[in-house]
């Protein structure tokens, strides 16, 4: 690596201020050798964040299956045979319950995903509520509802939520191999409206869909180059399920996992970086450098929208092992 390209890295801005990355330097630092991409990565937590405290994040699906996107990683979508079922949206008292029981857990962010292109007038009602009474708990607040138009933004913005969860999935340029009934502009329209309302941004995307490095490190390049640049990033490692377009398809190397787990921290330095869906598949050891490489968030508890996640006992071993501590028992 030269000279010139090191003095790049450690100048990167502190805050939520891009920096613009082009997808070939992006693809550049994915080929370093690991131990160097470590090395800039750690430095790079370490300015901004206590390299051993980890934010936890619990998700619960408040409206399950039936989508009307056709994901092709998703088992929600009605156009694939995954058996998940079509279920009505869950009560404000069976989120309130749930969110409390991740609080006692150690949570301190609870976040509410709905199976849905975009929420109906009614659906709205029922998720503000929703996001009234969890923050009624302490906790922040987090929702991922497909589409939003500006009365809607308007709306979660009132209630208090505090994040706003959509992800680009991949890079422009694979997208359409993954999802048809949605344009990548859709998505970007979302974020901005969200932005534009003065929430918080969490968007990140799935990488082992099939895509190449170029077009991994395209996703990366229009995460970093939002301006600013999103406040949680989280990065979904592909959970295969049967009866969804990806169900065969083959896995990431566990060290290109680390590396994009890597990047996605030197090229936003002050965001939280979590480790999201497929990490029930992942050795302690591949956490480890995940977090070495710059994670500092997980999805904690039992099980994700509609896939299994490590148990709480499992990762607070872990995270006793590496000497780490939720960042809400920070001490």
């Amino acid at each position: 690596m030269s000279t010139q390209t090191v003095t790049f890295l450690r100048t990167a801005p502190a805050k939520n201020t891009p920096q613009r990355w082009s997808v070939a330097t992006i693809e550049e630092l994915l080929n370093l050798p690991f131990a160097d991409l470590l090395f800039q990565a750690q430095q790079v937590h370490r300015a901004h964040f206590d390299p051993n405290a980890v934010q936890l994040s619990t998700l619960l699906s408040i409206k399950t299956g039936g989508c009307s996107e056709d994901c092709g990683y998703c088992p929600q979508s009605a156009f694939h045979s995954a058996g998940v079922e079509d279920r009505k949206m869950l009560e404000v008292e069976e989120v309130v319950r749930a969110a409390r029981t991740a609080q006692q857990s150690g949570a301190d962010r609870f976040c509410m995903g709905a199976a849905w292109r975009e929420p109906s007038a009614g659906d709205m009602e029922s998720v503000v509520e929703m996001v009234k009474a969890v923050r009624a708990l302490g906790m922040e607040t987090c929702a991922t509802l497909g589409m939003l138009n500006d009365e809607q933004t308007e709306q979660l913005r009132s209630a208090g939520l505090d994040y706003y969860n959509h992800n680009l999935d991949t890079s422009p340029e694979f997208y359409g191999d993954i999802i048809s009934t949605r344009d990548y502009q859709d998505r970007l329209d979302t974020l901005e409206r969200v932005r534009r309302a003065g929430m918080h941004i969490c968007s990140g995307g799935i990488v082992g869909m099939g895509e190449n490095l170029t077009q991994r490190a395209g996703l990366i390049a229009q995460l970093a180059n939002m301006d600013p640049y999103p406040e949680s990033v989280p990065i979904n490692n592909l959970v295969k399920v049967e009866g969804t377009p990806l169900a065969d398809q083959e896995d990431i190397d566990p060290l290109d996992f680390v590396r994009t787990i890597a990047v996605a921290r030197i090229t936003m330095p002050a965001a939280r970086v979590r480790l999201s869906a497929g990490r029930q598949q992942m050795s302690d050891a591949v956490q480890a450098l995940c977090f070495l490489a710059g994670a500092n968030s997980i999805f904690y508890g039992d099980q994700l929208l509609t896939t299994g996640n490590p148990e709480v006992e499992k990762d607070r071993a872990l995270l006793d092992k590496l000497g780490m501590y939720p960042l809400a028992e920070k001490h």
